[in-house]
């Protein structure tokens, strides 16, 4: 059990794709084509009980984290603040559970899913392979948050419009601004806006830094309108029904 919590850790480093890996992906896919049998079968009270007991487990594994870097000395405000898009929407992800907020779920189904599964493909979890702590509480958090929004959108009914994509873009162009300065005024990385993280990621293939944040910023761009395509692509169908049914009856 110490060596589950180690900061030494002496098992196996973290593999990019390796067994425990790809089993922890699918998991993470598992549960949440299961949100299309909660969708038919569960009655309100389960789908509420669904809801509170994912934004507990969301809350739980967030404090753990910050407990655990405490624990080992490396809890900072240059890393630990909750500025980082998946550090922030385990919190508001919980939030929007509880209390089906929608605005949150606009950032949280057109934003978060794309900026955690991205997270899941290429963990930041350092050395810690399977089956330390840090391994378990990365894979979770982040597949929690794909799992909060898919879960409000297969679920419980909601859907993002064409308003959802104008607000969720100036609102995370605004909160990347406001991180740039924090990072400025305190010397982190928040968004890695800064510079590249250290371990592998999907910024690895792009430009040096600030070659790169141009290139986020198209692609949070291309994401968000790739996760809202499949509701305009309805929207545009019921809109064409609905004219060839007035044409019929005219």
């Amino acid at each position: 059990m110490g060596n589950f919590f180690a900061k030494d850790w002496t098992g196996a480093p973290f593999e990019l794709f390796g067994t425990a890996h790809l089993i922890a992906l699918a998991l993470v896919a598992l549960v949440n084509v299961a949100l299309l049998t909660i969708r038919k079968h569960a009655g309100e009270t389960a789908r509420r009980n669904i809801r509170y007991g994912l934004a507990i487990l969301l809350v739980i594994n967030e404090i753990a984290w910050h407990l655990w870097k405490w624990s080992i000395g490396e809890w900072t405000v240059q890393t630990m603040l909750p500025l980082h898009l998946c550090s922030v929407l385990v919190w508001l992800s919980a939030y929007m559970l509880i209390t089906k907020n929608y605005a949150i779920y606009e950032f949280a189904y057109l934003l978060g899913i794309a900026g955690a599964l991205q997270a899941l493909l290429t963990p930041d979890a350092g050395i810690y392979g399977f089956p330390h702590f840090r391994f378990f509480q990365t894979m979770l958090s982040h597949g929690a948050i794909v799992t909060a929004a898919l879960y409000m959108t297969i679920v419980e009914g909601f859907r993002p419009t064409w308003a959802s994509v104008r607000r969720v873009l100036v609102g995370s162009y605004l909160y990347a601004l406001h991180v740039w300065v924090i990072n400025d005024l305190i010397g982190s990385n928040y968004l890695y806006l800064a510079r590249k993280p250290e371990t592998a990621s999907l910024l690895d293939v792009l430009p040096p830094w600030p070659g790169y944040i141009p290139i986020i910023i198209a692609l949070a761009l291309a994401f968000i309108l790739l996760f809202y395509l499949p509701f305009a692509i309805k929207d545009t169908r019921r809109k064409t029904q609905t004219r060839q049914q007035i044409k019929q009856i005219s």
